[in-house]
């Protein structure tokens, strides 16, 4: 006999029990549940102030109070001028295309020295003397052809009256007039023998002048600069061209930067290239310069190139071995929108985040995405706009707010 629809069997009466407790349980516990996590979470977003349903910020919104607003900073993201530079360090030294070793012409003996390491001479300043026996030979040799060619001037005075007197025939004539052309001939040549040790026609002309030999030959400096080094002394004796020189002197306009670039980055150098320069003893201060010198080979042990850099130096600031850092321009600026590296936070997945407004009270986060840091700014590839509030300075702040654990 079939049951009614309306009559259970005592099994399947108990059974209805059993399904209408657990389902009152579940119930309950869903409102419980509710009651503690429905709502958006006020204290783990920073907020100090109830949400209703209909305003309650999303699970990335924080708002802020007005004491909150001053630890952050927030400015219209724009565009920023990224100039990519590569780094290397290096020393500073004398420009060598302008030290020159002053040597003495001719073999002598010093006999006092002007000049001592480290000062500043001006070009044509005497820093040593020398008692050459060549400077002397020579010296009296001029004397010997200026006596010469006054004794032939005369003799071809007398003979001119004498020949147009008869009184001397034409072939005394013509000898006095070639003894008179030969004696200036070799006053020219003593002349010049004498001012290749340095001596002016003004010298040349007192030496004539007053038929006295000079024994002390003067040796100046042929430019003006710093005295880098000194062997000369009283009483040595001095070859032509034999090193040591007696004196080094630097030009001080303009010093090197030398450096040891690595190997991978060798082709991003040109000659020509901007850098600047940075040294501890000026904390702050740029020194403006650029490559004159390339190498051609990479030093075996180390794979790295030398790269020298030439930086105008007037006032003499910058001292040959100090450790100098230098950054070189490899590619031409890019101009991008940016945002500075405050402004930006890390999630844990790896992610950068920035916080956008609208109305500087609510911010939202945002991923973004960025390029290489450079200068403190990050350029923005994707995820803000130009004109877009957005914080500048204080990401972290708000993300520790967002991600604060809930207070009971």
């Amino acid at each position: 006999m079939r049951h009614p629809i309306n009559t259970l069997h005592p099994n399947n009466r108990r059974a209805a029990r059993i399904t209408a407790v657990v389902a009152t349980a579940l119930t309950v516990a869903g409102l419980a549940y509710l009651s503690l996590y429905g709502r958006s979470g006020d204290a783990a977003e920073g907020n100090t102030t109830p949400q209703s349903p209909a305003n309650s910020p999303t699970a990335d919104t924080v708002e802020l109070g007005a004491s909150q607003l001053s630890a952050i900073t927030i400015a219209p993201i724009g565009d920023h001028e990224f100039v990519y530079r590569k780094r290397s360090v290096g020393i500073i030294d004398f420009n060598q295309d302008r030290n020159v070793q002053v040597f003495t012409p001719y073999q002598g003996r010093i006999i006092r020295t002007y000049a001592d390491l480290g000062d500043v001479v001006k070009k044509g300043q005497v820093l040593f003397t020398i008692e050459s026996p060549d400077f002397i030979a020579a010296e009296s040799n001029l004397i010997g052809a200026a006596a010469t060619l006054d004794q032939t001037s005369s003799a071809l005075k007398r003979a001119i009256r004498l020949y147009a007197a008869r009184g001397i025939d034409q072939n005394d004539y013509e000898t006095a007039v070639a003894n008179q052309q030969t004696a200036e001939g070799a006053l020219k040549a003593a002349r010049a023998a004498v001012a290749i040790f340095g001596q002016s026609e003004a010298q040349i002309d007192r030496i004539v002048a007053r038929r006295q030999v000079e024994p002390a030959l003067i040796v100046k400096s042929p430019i003006s600069g710093r005295i880098t080094a000194r062997n000369a002394a009283p009483g040595l004796l001095e070859q032509p061209g034999s090193a040591p020189a007696p004196y080094s002197v630097a030009d001080l306009s303009t010093k090197w930067m030398v450096a040891n670039v690595i190997e991978s980055d060798s082709p991003l150098y040109r000659l020509g290239q901007p850098i600047q320069a940075f040294v501890m003893a000026y904390p702050g201060r740029v020194f403006q310069g650029r490559i004159s010198r390339l190498g051609r080979s990479l030093d075996p042990n180390t794979h790295r190139i030398v790269v020298r850099c030439e930086i105008p130096d007037p006032t003499d600031e910058l001292i040959p071995g100090m450790l100098a850092s230098f950054a070189i321009q490899v590619q031409q600026p890019l101009i991008s929108l940016a945002i500075p590296m405050n402004g930006v936070v890390r999630n844990d997945d790896g992610s950068f985040a920035a916080w956008v407004t609208t109305d500087r009270r609510r911010f939202t986060q945002r991923i973004v995405t960025l390029g290489e840091p450079l200068d403190g700014q990050y350029p923005i590839i994707k995820g803000l706009q130009r004109g877009e509030l957005a914080v500048t300075d204080g990401a972290v702040f708000l993300s520790n707010i967002l991600y604060a654990p809930p207070t009971d």
